[in-house]
Formats: C-alpha cells, sequence, structure tokens
C-alpha cells in the first residue's frame, strides 16, 4: 500500500548501491492522477518491477514495491489536504508509512512548515527524496520504525495513507496513531475500506473517487475516504483548523 510500516527480516539492499538510479531507470515520472499538480516516479506494472529489484538485489521473497505507486489512500488524502491547506499550514508534519512520498509532498504544497516521511523500506525512502526535488519542496527523511517508538518526537499533524491492510500492522499502526492524538496531534487516514481498517474507531470526513491501476486494485476507480480518529474527531473542518490553530 501506500505504507510498508514493517517487514518480517532485514533486507539485504546494499546490493543496489544507487537506488536513485536504479528507481529512475525502472519507473516514469508521470502526474498523479486525482493530484496531476503533483509528479513522481511510478512503475508501469507491480510484479516486473518486484522481480527485476529481487533479481538486482539477488534475493526472493522481498515486499512488493510499494513505493512505485500511487495508491488510492495517498491520492486521497494528497487531495485533500491541498484542498484544505488549512488543515497543515504553518504545521509540522509526519508522513506516516510514505512509500512514494505523495502525502507529505501534498502537504508542504499545501503549506506546512516542516514534513517528516517515516518508512523502514530503504527504496521508498530515496522515491520520496527524488520526488520532492521533482515538486520542488523539501522534506525530512526517517528510516525508523515509529510505531513501538516511544521517542519525544511530536508533530501537529499525523498524515497516514494506506496503512490498514495487515493485521499486526493495522493494530499497531492504530495504537501510535491513537497515543500521539492523545498528545493533540491531528490525525488524517486515506483508506478505501482495506481489510484491517477500524471503521467504528474512525468517523468519515470526505469521500473521493480515485484513479487506480487495474493491476494492483482490479478496477479502475476506486471509492476511498478520509477518516479521523472518532474519538478525537470534531464537527467539521472549520473546528479542526481552529484547533491546529491553536497549537
Amino acid at each position: 500500500m501506500e505504507a510498508h510500516l514493517q517487514v518480517g527480516r532485514p533486507l539485504n539492499l546494499n546490493t543496489i548501491a544507487d537506488k536513485a538510479a536504479f528507481i529512475s531507470a525502472n519507473t516514469r515520472l508521470r502526474p498523479v492522477p486525482l493530484v496531476p499538480e503533483i509528479t513522481i516516479y511510478v512503475a508501469d506494472e507491480a510484479v516486473p518491477l518486484w522481480h527485476k529489484t529481487e533479481e538486482e538485489i539477488g534475493e526472493q521473497g522481498l515486499p512488493p514495491p510499494f513505493w512505485a505507486f500511487a495508491w488510492a489512500g495517498g491520492q486521497a488524502l494528497a487531495r485533500h489536504i491541498l484542498d484544505h491547506s488549512e488543515l497543515v499550514g504553518g504545521k509540522t508534519v509526519l508522513d506516516l508509512g510514505s512509500g512514494s512520498g505523495l502525502v507529505g509532498i501534498a502537504a508542504m504544497k499545501a503549506g506546512a512548515s516542516a514534513v517528516t516521511v517515516a518508512d523502514i523500506d530503504e527504496f521508498a525512502l530515496t522515491a520520496a527524496a527524488l520526488n520532492a526535488v521533482q515538486n520542488n519542496v523539501t522534506i525530512k527523511a526517517v528510516a525508523t520504525d515509529l510505531l513501538d517508538c516511544a521517542g519525544d518526537a511530536r508533530w501537529d499533524v499525523i498524515l497516514a495513507g494506506d496503512i490498514f491492510y495487515e493485521r499486526d500492522t493495522a493494530a499497531r499502526a492504530f495504537d501510535f496513531l491513537r497515543r500521539n492524538a492523545e498528545h493533540g496531534a491531528a490525525v488524517l487516514i486515506g483508506d478505501p475500506g482495506r481489510s484491517y481498517l477500524p471503521r467504528d474507531k474512525l468517523r468519515k470526513v470526505a469521500s473521493y473517487s480515485v484513479p487506480v491501476t487495474r493491476d494492483l486494485e482490479d478496477m479502475e476507480i476506486k471509492q476511498t475516504a478520509v477518516w479521523m480518529l472518532r474519538e478525537f474527531a470534531l464537527d467539521d473542518h472549520a473546528e479542526t483548523a481552529a484547533a491546529l490553530a491553536a497549537l
């Protein structure tokens, strides 16, 4: 998905010394369908790139190249942020499980004071850096798995696209988001209804019809929502923006 938060074992990625060159050679710069003002490096198909990565590294069973696609949740969240810039304007923002960096880039374009993109996949962080350059924004990349992190890092806003696709990761991600919301962070989630989305704990704030790749989603348009944590949700965007302005 847009997020790549954990893997079962460390990967030997050092065998591809120049990840930026690998990404540039195996993807193409394209505007994001729902967010055409942002251009990112994307693959035409998932499986060939996946196999190419395994071939170059010489290791089988690698995680899919989540970073090489604009997933539905990330597209919806990026569109929402750009259309409601008051949600991130002047704020510090975390793009959790950032993948391509699309959501973080959108936050910078919407006026965030600083954006951190977090992903444990080194390819994702390289792709996010390349995509940021293409879109004339600056982001900070963090390779740490933040979900169990009890550090002092705090952000005004946390954005998470497509993170509820695997049971254990979904549970850890929700706990992380809730902990940060308790410390005052505003949390926005982009998700089309993945298997482990905790709908009963969320409130839908917007819906989008997102153009997606049939190769990935078995459809060309995916209905996708932006969500807030129900426990911390305000009545509307005006109240949310007012709360953020007070931070």
